[in-house]
């Protein structure tokens, strides 16, 4: 096992996926595990959930905390960094944090890795990095530049950089389940930006085995795209409209839906991999794997990986040009990964 052994410090590990990352992490024979987050009240509850592993400590800590960084990297050999603003609109009323937080806090994150010699580091990327439309989006894509750029320019055994972009992760705090669950609670109506909008989707389980499968594939430098469905907006209201109405003691065709127009910033398709990166994308069985636009200035690096095809694809990776989700499929996915579970939106 790769993790047997080793040493991980998790950023916003009070989030989503940092909480999922724990959870996953804790099932292997990692030797310990330092988890940072700024979110005093989620922190004390999760730091009693896990308060019997002696491997686990938590501690509060901020991106911005050069210093705190770099104390806690001490003696670290994986750095996940799922910590970062991610809600669009506040991001937008709101530019200088997010630069704070996920462009500055990000090259503390660099800067501290390399200070401590740590082995590999995992940047969690957006969607919204493509072709961004927005501040939040803008930001993401600066890290995953950070991150191979800090690649290009290792030397001497230094850390193995590399990004992954997730999709919309259903269920997860900010994704549209639980806000069209509660709408559904209160018998309607659910707002819907667009009847055309269409997104990537996944589950949590599948965002982090993302990253734990990045972790070691990566050789420095790559964004990792899963492979991923998409659903139309306005199917994934309906099917959640059927599936959950009754439970709040409504009928279905008495709940409404109301289209109130998309967002500032906000794209009716999601891309997670734009033309120009096309030719530069390797594919393989389970992901895309995005090959930096740069070599790297030190060191040659061999990009071969297990069951890899060649080099460039034929189409960027758009939500507007897959095939979404037909409804059966999507209720059905929406059951075997138990999304519409009353504790499904706990993270």
């Amino acid at each position: 096992m790769p993790w047997t052994g080793k040493s991980v410090l998790i950023t916003g590990v009070c989030g989503s996926v940092g909480k999922e990352l724990l959870r996953q992490l804790i099932e292997t024979e990692v030797a310990s595990i330092v988890g940072l987050d700024n979110n005093e009240t989620e922190l004390f509850f999760l730091s009693e959930q896990y308060a019997a592993d002696p491997r686990v400590s938590l501690f509060l800590g901020d991106l911005r905390d050069r210093d705190k960084l770099n104390r806690k990297m001490n003696g670290m050999d994986i750095v996940l960094h799922a910590a970062a603003l991610k809600h669009v609109i506040l991001c937008e009323k709101t530019p200088r944090d997010p630069v704070q937080t996920n462009i500055i806090g990000t090259q503390n994150v660099i800067d501290a890795a390399i200070q401590n010699n740590v082995e590999r580091v995992l940047f969690t990327s957006s969607d919204k990095a493509v072709n961004p439309t927005n501040v939040m989006g803008t930001t993401k894509l600066m890290g995953e530049r950070l991150m191979t750029a800090a690649n290009a320019h290792r030397r001497g055994g230094g850390p193995i950089f590399a990004s992954t972009r997730f999709g919309n992760v259903l269920g997860s705090r900010g994704s549209v389940v639980p806000v069209f669950r509660a709408q559904i609670a209160r018998g309607g109506p659910l707002t819907l930006t667009d009847e055309d909008m269409t997104r990537f989707i996944m589950t949590l389980e599948q965002a982090v085995r993302l990253v734990m499968d990045s972790v070691f594939l990566a050789c420095g430098g790559e964004v990792f795209v899963t492979k991923m469905h998409v659903v139309r907006i306005a199917d994934l209201a309906r099917a959640m409209i059927e599936e959950l109405a009754s439970r709040y003691g409504h009928a279905p065709e008495d709940i409404k839906i109301r289209v109130i127009g998309s967002k500032p910033g906000e794209k009716l398709y999601e891309e997670l991999m734009n033309d120009e990166e096309t030719r530069r994308t390797v594919e393989l069985p389970g992901y895309f794997v995005v090959l930096p636009a740069f070599k790297s200035v030190y060191e040659e690096i061999d990009y071969s990986y297990p069951g890899m095809g060649d080099v460039g694809i034929s189409a960027p990776y758009n939500s507007s040009v897959i095939p979404a989700m037909g409804m059966a499929d999507l209720r059905t996915y929406l059951g075997d990964n138990q999304l519409l579970a009353e504790d499904a939106c706990a993270y």
